[in-house]
Parts: structure tokens; C-alpha cells; sequence
């Protein structure tokens, strides 16, 4: 009789989704571990979503600093520490690596650092390690991904901001989706001169254009320069600055050059030679609606498979594996990938659900729309532009609230409620007979006309 594999599940990357994966089997009794190289928590928690939202709030005080004054309070000259916000960033994010090790620790999980590389459909290579699974689970996330540009080791990533020996005076950002949308926003509030390039005629592409078009407006006043229909052709070394040579013949000097251009599945050196599974052109692994591979046995899930790279998709994708495979109650159907709420946090904010005015008309045909564009009421002791716009896109025929969109101050928290509204399938009428809270902007969205 052969032996049995003495692992249940090995799960390769401590990200959200794997850790997530990881700790709800070993509760249902599986014996599971985990391989990561770098650091625990993954992209979000070290590189992505924690730190960058601690900088978003850091780059909002210019501004509060600005409002104080309105209000009577006498605010002398604020000056900024670079080092003082990185290194408390550093320390918090070391203890939520702290508190991830003891999440699967005390949930039995074994933590293995190494590298993970599959060598057969039931192994992996861990080091001088070769671990047997019954199951094997991709979780190894995205990393950057720089265009082959000339001069492309000049540049910068995402990941380089969280620990910049000092905040550099001017800025390019490359990129016109959401991460270097919010670098853009960031670096400008931490009083750094930015220029955003982007290709296309305007960036956040697949959001809503209306709030597109509003944002670039508030960005563009703030005195952030975007150049639209731009692109980098080369970048050169001028001393300790950067020469950028654009498309349309033109130059540009900055002290650092931002490259946000999209990430990429993280696959090098996942898989030996001799193994492999299906994988999509820009590397992405291809899955069912279970998170199956093409090889039986093998699993994956979040940004390597480049669904939706959103950390609660993956947690919710974690969640539903380790309950299909090891669980006693098994999931009655698959994860939904309707209505996923997001949010940008850009200056203003971004938060959205559902679909976008296009999306919703070549869906449903007749809509009916609904905006408010209004000067919130905390800016108005001032003269302050900043204001905010709200969005409904209403399905004329069945009333039903397809879409709901804001641009404004807090617009993840506020969209996050009525997130719950939507999942639930809520009308337009529905909406309208919700009494507001007044004076809020909230309320801005149950009482448009």
C-alpha cells in the first residue's frame, strides 16, 4: 500500500488569499503548510493596500492644515518628516507580519521560509525540502511590471515608495490605472511637484467617465500636471536626475521617475521543468470556477490568476477553497464576481459598485441617470474648489440601482454601506423612501431627483 502524503494542503504564498486558505483548512482539521520567500501578509500588508492607505491619509494634512484655518484655528507653518512617516509605517507593518506568524501559528499551520517550486502534480520543492500535498494551492499574488523601455533600471516601482531614503522634490508617474493614480495623489500631498503620463486619452480606464473626467478635473486644479496622450520613450541618467524623452519629442526633468503601469502574475521559478499548466499570454494561471488548474490537484487563486486583484476576492476565494475541500459543509454554489465595491484612493477618494453608465446601457438598454456635483459643506467657510460628485444608473424598465459611483471625501467608507444596498438588488424607489442624515454628503444619494 502506498503511503499516504503527509501534508493535506500545501499552500505556496502568504498573501491574503494563501494565508486565508491556510488557516481555514488547518481549522478544519487538514494538515497544512505554507511556503513564502519574502514577507508574510503578502503585497497588501507590506507593498500595497495597508501602507499606501497610511501615506493617503498622511498626504491629506496639507490640505486639513489649510481648512483649520477657516475655522478659526491658528495653524503655524506645519513642516513635513519623510523619515518620521516611513519609519512608523515600518514599525506597523512589522507588527502585523508579527501578528500574521501567530494567526497560523496558533491555527496549526507550519510556516516554511523558502521558496516553493512545484515538481510534480503532489510536490514542491521547499529548500533541501521536497514536501508531498494531496492538494497544492498557487498563491504567490503580482509583482510591477515595467514596459522595455530604454533606461527602464532607472526607474522606480510601487513597492519603491514604502522605503525611499527621502521623498525626492519632482515626480513622473507613469501609468493611468488606479495605483499610479493614487501615487500621484500621494506624492502631490506630501508636497511633491508630480507629472502623471499615461497613453490613453484619460486615465482610470474601466471606471465610470464620469468620474473619470471629474477627478483629472479636481487633480489637474490641485495642481497635479497630467499628460494624457503621452508616452516615455526613453529615460536617461542626468546625475542624480532623470531625463525623460517623450513621445511627442519633448523632455522632462524629475528626481524620480514612477513606473505603475500594471502588475503581472507572479510566476518565475514557480514551476519546474517538465510541469506545467495552462497559463493565459501575460503569465496568468488559468482556473474553473473551483480555482482547479489544468493539472488535478493543483489550485490558485488571487492576483496570480488575474481575476479581480482585490484582497477581500481573495480572502472570499481562500475562504471558499479550504471549505470546499476540507469542510464538513460545503459551499452550495460558487463565489459571486457581481457588484464588488472598490475604492481609489486618490485625492478625491473613489468608491464604486456596479456597473458603469457604458456598461450598464449595453446591458439593460434604457436608463435612467442620476449626479449630484456639490461643494461639500466643510469647505464652504473657504475657497476651497474641492468638491464631490455622486452617480445612481438606474435600470429603467425593473427600477433596479445597477450602478452607484462617488468622487469625494470618504467615498470608500460611504459606498461600503450602500454596497449592502446593492448586493441586495435595491430600487431606485427604495432609495427615495430612505430618509437622510442630515447634514451629510451620504445623504446626497437618497435624495437625488
Amino acid at each position: 500500500m502506498s503511503q499516504q502524503p503527509p501534508y493535506d494542503l500545501v499552500v505556496i504564498g502568504a498573501g491574503s488569499g494563501g494565508v486565508r486558505a491556510a488557516r481555514m483548512a488547518a481549522g478544519f482539521g487538514a494538515r497544512v503548510a505554507i511556503l513564502e520567500s519574502r514577507f508574510l501578509g503578502g503585497t497588501c500588508v507590506n507593498v500595497g493596500c495597508v501602507p499606501k492607505k497610511m501615506f493617503a491619509y498622511a498626504s491629506e494634512f496639507g490640505e486639513l492644515f489649510a481648512l483649520a484655518k477657516d475655522y478659526g484655528f491658528s495653524v503655524a507653518s506645519p513642516s513635513f518628516d519623510w523619515a518620521t512617516l516611513r519609519d512608523n509605517k515600518t514599525r506597523e507593518i512589522t507588527r502585523l507580519n508579527d501578528i500574521y506568524r501567530r494567526l497560523l501559528v496558533n491555527a496549526g499551520v507550519e510556516i516554511i521560509e523558502a521558496h516553493g517550486q512545484i515538481i510534480a502534480p503532489d510536490q514542491v520543492r521547499a529548500g533541501e525540502r521536497v514536501l508531498y500535498a494531496r492538494h497544492i494551492l498557487i498563491a504567490t499574488g503580482g509583482r510591477p511590471f515595467v514596459p522595455d523601455v530604454p533606461g527602464r533600471e532607472l526607474a522606480l516601482v510601487s513597492d519603491d515608495l514604502f522605503s525611499l531614503p527621502a521623498l525626492p522634490r519632482t515626480v513622473a508617474v507613469v501609468g493611468g490605472g488606479y495605483i499610479a493614480t493614487e501615487f500621484a495623489s500621494i506624492l502631490h500631498g506630501l508636497g511633491v511637484t508630480v507629472h502623471q503620463f499615461y497613453r490613453g486619452e484619460l486615465f482610470l480606464r474601466g471606471f465610470d467617465d464620469d468620474i473619470r473626467q471629474f477627478v483629472a478635473r479636481q487633480m489637474q486644479a490641485q495642481g497635479v500636471a497630467l499628460h494624457f496622450n503621452t508616452g516615455v520613450r526613453r529615460i536617461e541618467a542626468m546625475g542624480d536626475s532623470r531625463r525623460l524623452h517623450l513621445d511627442n519629442g519633448e523632455t522632462l526633468d524629475v528626481d524620480a521617475v514612477f513606473y505603475a503601469t500594471g502588475r503581472v502574475p507572479n510566476t518565475e521559478g514557480l514551476f519546474a521543468e517538465g510541469v506545467s499548466v495552462r497559463q493565459r499570454d501575460n503569465g496568468a494561471i488559468e482556473v474553473d470556477n473551483g480555482y482547479r488548474t489544468s493539472v488535478p490537484g493543483l489550485y490558485a487563486l488571487g492576483d496570480v490568476t488575474d481575476r479581480v486583484q482585490l484582497t477581500p476576492v481573495a480572502l472570499a476565494e481562500g475562504m471558499w477553497l479550504a471549505r470546499t475541500l476540507f469542510a464538513d459543509d460545503k459551499p452550495a454554489a460558487y463565489l459571486n464576481y457581481e457588484n464588488i465595491a472598490t475604492a481609489v484612493f486618490c485625492h478625491p477618494n473613489i468608491g464604486t459598485i456596479g456597473l458603469t453608465e457604458q456598461q450598464a446601457s449595453e446591458r439593460y438598454g434604457k436608463l435612467r441617470i442620476y449626479r449630484s456635483d456639490f461643494r461639500p459643506l466643510r469647505y464652504t467657510l473657504g475657497d476651497s474648489g474641492a468638491r464631490t460628485l455622486m452617480k445612481l444608473i438606474v435600470d429603467d424598465a425593473s427600477d433596479k440601482v445597477v450602478g452607484l459611483h462617488m468622487a469625494g471625501d470618504e467615498a470608500g467608507e460611504i459606498v461600503q454601506g450602500f454596497a449592502v444596498a446593492i448586493t441586495l438588488g435595491a430600487t431606485k424607489a427604495d432609495f427615495d423612501r430612505t430618509l437622510g442624515i442630515h447634514p451629510t454628503a451620504a445623504e446626497e444619494f437618497v435624495t437625488m431627483r
